[in-house]
């Protein structure tokens, strides 16, 4: 099935986005090199240049020898690139197609949007959609700790993800509540760890705060549990951010759009900082 493109973008004059940047459609290629190689390299690269060629409104001709295969297809991802929309729906519905095939080791979803995460592209592939972000959405990605497990970290990741995904599908609310999901998972690792004051044995994130703070009076990382327990005191207030106990409707204001990220990026610093602690305590 086709990725969905954003409502518009694809018979705009001038597409809504910059160009897709020169290293982005690099890296793009080379992706590319990789797939072919698992195969006939001439029929893949045409295999690709039909789909960039229906991505500019071009007819797909099979070229005369492999080497202009290779040199068509390139012309024709630079011409895609000026319509980022239309480049990434272009590579990905190429790789769907080849999918199904069973035969080919293909890139995967995350890899694509990595790609376009680290060149700051404001697009996210999510199937069956593609998703336009605006400036700011994205929620950084950071590295779990090598003290979690495989099955933790994993977790943390995709709830980032998701939580980034309802920024740019302008769901403040939700990707704040995800957010601090995350926060209060986070907590939790922290079950166990030996404290001045002893071992750490709350179950949930308030009495789990109460003693990470009691045992890291005058350091940073009391500080940290300070604000991210005023932080989540807010958030869950009816009157708050009414995000964790409902939303108080005589007295209560929905968290705005930009309330949303800033809400999701202090979350973040404090998870960010969390994991660091964990990673110091628990090694």
């Amino acid at each position: 099935m086709s990725l969905q493109l954003p409502e518009g973008c694809r018979f705009q004059r001038n597409s809504g986005s910059d160009p897709m940047p020169q290293r982005v459609v690099s890296e793009f290629e080379e992706l590319i090199g990789k797939i072919v190689a698992q195969g006939n390299r001439w029929t893949l690269l045409e295999h690709f240049k039909s789909y960039f060629c229906g991505a500019v409104g071009a007819a797909h001709h099979r070229s005369s020898v492999v080497g202009w295969a290779q040199t068509d297809l390139a012309f024709y991802m630079g011409e895609a690139a000026k319509s980022p929309e239309l480049f990434v729906e272009a590579f990905y519905d190429a790789c769907e197609a080849l999918r199904g095939d069973g035969n080919f080791e293909l890139p995967s979803v995350d890899l694509m949007n990595e790609i376009l995460r680290e060149n700051n592209v404001l697009l996210e592939v999510s199937p069956p959609r593609l998703v336009r972000l605006e400036a700011g959405a994205r929620v950084p990605q950071p590295v779990p700790p090598p003290t979690l497990t495989e099955d933790a970290s994993a977790i943390v990741r995709e709830s980032l993800q998701h939580a980034e995904e309802l920024l740019a599908q302008n769901r403040p609310r939700e990707a704040v509540q995800e957010m601090l999901w995350i926060l209060e998972s986070i907590a939790t690792a922290f079950r166990g760890a030996n404290l001045p004051t002893g071992t750490v044995e709350g179950r949930y994130f308030n009495s789990i705060a109460k003693e990470l703070r009691a045992g890291s009076r005058g350091t940073t990382l009391g500080l940290v549990i300070d604000w991210s327990t005023q932080l989540h005191g807010y958030l869950s207030s009816p009157t708050g951010g009414g995000v964790r106990h409902g939303l108080d409707l005589n007295a209560g204001i929905p968290i705005s759009p930009e309330e949303g990220r800033l809400f999701c990026n202090l979350i973040l610093s404090y998870v960010t900082y969390l994991m660091t602690e964990h990673s110091r305590l628990c090694s």
